[in-house]
């Protein structure tokens, strides 16, 4: 699945909107977002196949966490623009030098 074909969701945007601002686990996504837990894992988990997001365990609880910032640009004619891009947090927060 390409990142286009993930991202054209807009469930799956949502959820990144969410895990942008901090991780949260199934439940509470679910909630927020307001699906049922069975919809929740099957978008988590087609985001996690796309490494965009991971998870990790506190307590019982599964959190999931955003691993890549994901930039979508759409400029108007005559530039005619679309960039998609996600890089992984590293890569992103380096800033592009040259010596």
């Amino acid at each position: 699945m390409t990142l286009i074909d993930v991202l054209g969701n807009g469930t799956r945007l949502a959820i990144l909107r969410e895990l942008s601002r901090e991780p949260m686990y199934v439940s509470e996504l679910a909630d927020t977002i307001g699906m049922d837990g069975k919809t929740a894992v099957h978008h988590l988990s087609t985001l996690e196949d796309a490494d965009l997001i991971s998870y990790y365990h506190q307590g019982n609880r599964k959190y999931y966490q955003l691993d890549r910032r994901i930039e979508l640009r759409i400029a108007p004619p005559p530039e005619r623009t679309f960039v998609l891009q996600a890089d992984t947090p590293d890569r992103a927060d380096t800033p592009d030098t040259e010596d």
